[in-house]
């Protein structure tokens, strides 16, 4: 039973270090589009901004980029 428990403690922590390296780029960019078809422009805005300043090398970023574009020729 001793061998186990940190059995158990290393399938967690691995489990826990692949949820930390999720897209955060894609993420960001999604939870804009929606605050964006939310009609939540401003919150939407921040976010293409914090996109961009956080990930400026992601295709994201790109694509923020884009939509900041088109909200402001709106």
């Amino acid at each position: 039973m001793a061998m186990k428990f940190p059995h158990a403690i290393c399938c967690a922590l691995g489990f826990l270090l692949i949820l930390g390296c999720s897209d955060k780029a894609k993420d960001l960019f999604e939870t804009a589009v929606f605050e964006e078809n939310q009609n939540n422009v401003p919150h939407a805005r921040e976010l293409y901004e914090e996109l961009i300043r956080a990930h400026p090398s992601s295709k994201q970023a790109e694509l923020a980029k884009a939509r900041l574009a088109d909200l402001t020729a709106r």
